[in-house]
């Protein structure tokens, strides 16, 4: 039960130590630095994505089926973006609510987009508690996804700071995009237990859900302008972390 609890609250964390980057900082990330976290970012994820959800899901369920419920996570997040009125980190507006601040839509655009993220984490502790794979891999998902995390609650924090937000709403804004999260997790962990044989589709649709995230949000910021190879530098870094973190056994998982 602690391995499970300390899965779902370690994205939390990186949300939060995010955002707490307003209190040591006087106005945004620079933009080098953000270049390269945002890379980072998305190796992770992508990378994540990959090792512990999409390549479970195939050893369990057949190729049809995961791939039409991975196309179905790719549209879920597609269809949100549609409905809802929010602001990519790139800036661009859309939606149908434009007279919403650009703060408020890139909280509410984070806040959409962790929601998954969450589910993704609660996928694969459900198969970890069915013994479809281990909490070890479930961990090392959460704590790829908290390292993403980190830049994404600087990235609410900061800009509420700069339009003029005391530093304690703004970190409390960016903390809060991060609740979702543990929510999303354990509802998947509540469906999950009734619908163990849905758990390849469960894992690639969040597969899917994760790369909309990356290719829509993290790629195109941390790719324009110049000095885009720092974003390349950091993809590749995140995505060998992650990588190494899927693959090296982690023994603490089943103390916790």
């Amino acid at each position: 039960m602690t391995a499970i609890v300390v899965a779902l609250l370690i994205p939390f964390l990186g949300t939060t130590l995010g955002a707490a980057f307003v209190f040591f900082m006087k106005k945004e990330i620079p933009e080098l630095p953000q270049k390269a976290l945002l890379g980072f970012a998305s190796g992770v994820m992508v990378a994540a994505a990959v090792w512990s959800l999409i390549i479970p899901a195939l050893e369990m369920g057949e190729i049809g089926p995961v791939t039409l419920a991975l196309l179905g996570g790719f549209a879920f997040l597609f269809l949100i973006d549609l409905a809802t009125p929010h602001m990519h980190p790139k800036g661009g507006q859309e939606g149908p609510m434009s007279k919403l601040s650009r703060t408020t839509m890139l909280a509410l655009a984070v806040t959409i987009h962790n929601f998954p993220e969450g589910m993704a984490v609660g996928v694969a502790i459900a198969g970890a508690s069915s013994s479809q794979f281990s909490m070890a891999e479930a961990l090392a998902l959460s704590l790829g996804i908290a390292i993403q995390n980190v830049p994404e609650g600087a990235i609410i924090s900061m800009p509420l700071r700069s339009a003029g937000n005391s530093r304690l709403k703004a970190f409390g804004v960016g903390t809060l995009s991060g609740v979702v999260e543990p929510i999303g997790g354990a509802l998947v962990i509540l469906l999950a237990s009734f619908a163990t044989k849905a758990m390849p589709y469960l894992l690639s649709f969040a597969a899917g859900a994760m790369l909309y995230v990356v290719i829509e949000e993290l790629i195109p910021e941390a790719s324009q302008g110049k000095h885009s190879n720092l974003g390349t530098i950091g993809f590749a870094l995140g995505f060998a972390l992650m990588m190494v973190l899927d693959q090296v056994p982690l023994t603490f998982g089943a103390d916790l």
